[in-house]
């Protein structure tokens, strides 16, 4: 018997709705027991040039569309991705939803907590499945960790580092886009990257409990882009004010009763997919580092030698989160886009099962509800409880 279809629109078609494409269409390579086919029938991207056409194209899609909500009523669309600018994730998400579509949205889902909640609203009305981009808990060194935190073989945490620091913003000539105003963003590093660490911090260890945050924006103006420029790109208008933050750092209080520090940054030079932990227990730790995926630190103390305990690498294997369905044995890395298989994985598993399984809507909501948290704190100079 054949694999029944998943019919599947993508609404933004630059580099996150092409990794969602490639996704989907590795997804019968590495789960040849997926219970849906993924099928491309359409992208939606506001003014598809030449070179959208030829990537649509590329990827086998069956119909290009100029207007979201064009692809959101298609008959023939049951899946759709929501990969575009910040300022349209609420109303695309929303209409999908109440279109009977299932999701799967890209961090963050909504620019704040009340455009997130309103998307779990819908989903939940529809009764349709609705997964977010947080796809750094699927790193199998991460699943690891995870599992070794939850094991209680480093003992009780004490305390946790999370950092997220990028380059991306560095450049104080790039050009004043979308990302650097409120009203498009909803936030600047905060929805960008911080989203990403506190769902990370919560999938290892705890849930955020307590916080208090400062902000900083460091170039605080930026040249006008031009139409259609992206925001690495060069600005050549007149100037005008970023909105919204460059950095961020927070003293964390979780669920737990642990505690973490949280450091992010968009314009740190020097500093390129930064991205990593380290959670400290009473017994031993664990780190991560993203720039080298493969791997996982872990100290463990022996016969209560706790001064003169030391990390020892160990490397991801068999066993560990999904590895298994991309390489065969232990220290074959995985890499950025494998991560995005999973996560279409876990999708189409909660379609064909009815039941969410991966990062969720309401993943994305809680750590919409952090990220307004650290606002409100960074304004309000105080400590704020979730």
């Amino acid at each position: 018997m054949s694999t029944p279809e998943l019919r599947v629109g993508v609404v933004g078609f630059g580099w996150m709705g092409q990794v969602h494409a490639r996704a989907l269409t590795r997804l019968v390579q590495h789960y040849p027991d997926t219970a849906l086919r993924p099928r491309l029938v359409a992208v939606a991207d506001n003014a598809p040039d030449d070179r959208t056409a030829r990537a649509a194209a590329a990827y086998g899609f069956e119909h290009l569309l100029s207007d979201w909500r064009e692809l959101v009523e298609h008959p023939e669309v049951d899946l759709v991705c929501v990969t575009g600018p910040n300022f349209i994730h609420r109303d695309v998400a929303v209409a999908a939803a109440r279109a009977g579509k299932h999701l799967w949205v890209e961090k963050p889902a909504g620019r704040d907590a009340g455009e997130t909640a309103e998307i779990v609203a819908a989903v939940e009305a529809a009764g349709v499945q609705a997964a977010a981009g947080f796809n750094y808990r699927n790193v199998p060194a991460v699943e690891r960790a995870r599992r070794i935190v939850a094991s209680g073989a480093i003992g009780e945490i004490e305390h946790s580092t999370v950092r997220f620091l990028a380059d991306y913003s560095a450049d104080p000539d790039a050009a004043l886009s979308w990302r650097f105003r409120t009203e498009f963003s909803g936030s600047g590093v905060l929805g960008d990257l911080v989203s990403h660490a506190t769902d990370l911090l919560g999938y290892v260890v705890a849930p955020v409990a307590e916080l208090v945050v400062d902000r900083a924006t460091f170039i605080a103006q930026r040249r006008e882009a031009v139409p259609g420029a992206m925001h690495y790109e060069k600005g050549a208008g007149a100037l005008g004010d970023v909105e919204n933050e460059d950095y961020v750092s927070a003293l964390l209080r979780l669920a737990d009763g642990s505690r973490a520090v949280l450091e992010s940054s968009r314009v740190a030079v020097g500093e390129q997919n930064t991205y990593g932990f380290e959670v400290h227990g009473t017994r031993g730790a664990v780190a991560w580092d993203f720039r080298r995926m493969n791997e996982l630190r872990v100290a463990s103390a022996r016969d209560d030698a706790y001064t003169d305990t030391f990390y020892a690498t160990e490397y991801a294997g068999p066993g560990d989160g999904e590895i298994g369905a991309f390489q065969p044995g232990t220290n074959n890395p995985v890499g950025f886009d494998d991560l995005k298989v999973v996560e279409a994985r876990r999708l189409v598993e909660s379609i064909a099962t009815g039941t969410p399984v991966g990062a969720t809507i309401h993943d994305a909501l809680a750590a919409a509800r952090v990220l307004d948290a650290m606002i409100l704190s960074s304004d309000e100079r105080k400590w704020v409880q979730l």
